[in-house]
């Protein structure tokens, strides 16, 4: 990353951690959080035993993984092989919490968020609506089932020890780079304008994504209590969608700076590279004098 961008993107950071104390802010990013824990828990309340049963009826059906099951009661780790299921259960849940927290957020907090930079920092920035709302809930939703799949896709690898710390994060950063670069820039740029900033930034908006990826991998640190997630599963719950919530606004400040500041200063250099334009009015002429 050049060190004018990587300027850029410390700049955005440190204001974006400003407005984090916000009072708007802070009110706003409890209603994302009330709805994904409300959303959660109903439907662990609902599907939980059924999920569960389900994933076990799975694993028995194994041979592989009765074996090592059976292996497991048999060395006095019986404890481990009844909280499997609720395990796998809770690691396939995570990434909807996820991907359900960036949703709400980019949907409900973002728009407010860009409101708020633009009004204290660009006042006189023309609002061009290059995106109305339901094109950024399709463009969110179409990226967030983008996400998923490339998550599914890359289970397999996750057994891997390396890659369950790569992937993850680089999946949860292209997702915020897609959506928060976008929805930061509907409502200030004009279709055109927004894909030459996607275009030419795109490098530090990865970059952003991927710092912000990591940050919303941190979390999943809280489920390594092993057998003891299961009966703490609610609480972790909570305090989860609670972290992810806490670290998507942050990130959607992040990008509004980065993103509003790009397109003042993309404006200012068209608008300094423009030549002047003259109007010339014709002179009118004069009548020729007849020759005496």
């Amino acid at each position: 990353m050049p060190v004018q961008s990587f300027s850029r993107v410390a700049d955005a950071f440190w204001r974006a951690a400003a407005y984090c104390l916000h009072p708007r802010v802070i009110a706003l990013s409890l209603l994302p959080l009330l709805l994904a824990a409300a959303l959660a828990l109903g439907l662990g309340y609902f599907f939980w035993e059924q999920a569960v049963a389900g994933v076990r009826a799975t694993l028995e059906s194994w041979r592989l993984i009765e074996t090592l099951l059976g292996w497991l009661s048999y060395v006095g780790l019986g404890g481990f092989r009844s909280a499997l299921a609720p395990l796998l259960v809770l690691a396939l849940s995570l990434p909807v919490v996820v991907v359900l927290s960036l949703l709400l957020v980019a949907l409900l907090l973002t728009p407010t968020a860009v409101n708020l930079v633009a009004q204290r920092r660009f006042p006189l920035l023309e609002r061009k609506r290059g995106a109305a709302f339901v094109q950024s809930l399709l463009w969110s939703l179409g990226h967030a089932a983008l996400a998923l799949l490339a998550l599914l896709i890359s289970l397999p690898f996750l057994f891997i020890p390396p890659l369950v710390l790569i992937l993850p994060p680089l999946i949860w950063g292209w997702l915020g780079y897609r959506v928060f670069a976008y929805d930061a820039l509907a409502e200030h740029a004009s279709v055109a304008e927004r894909r030459q900033l996607l275009r030419l930034h795109r490098l530090p908006l990865l970059g952003l994504g991927l710092l912000t990826g990591y940050l919303g991998a941190a979390p999943a640190a809280i489920w390594a209590f092993g057998v003891m997630a299961v009966a703490l599963a609610p609480l972790l719950i909570l305090v989860s969608i609670w972290l992810y919530t806490l670290i998507f606004a942050f990130s959607s400040l992040w990008f509004s700076h980065y993103c509003l500041a790009a397109l003042q200063e993309l404006r200012q250099s068209r608008n300094a590279g423009a030549a002047p334009v003259e109007l010339l009015t014709p002179i009118p002429s004069l009548p020729r004098q007849e020759e005496s």
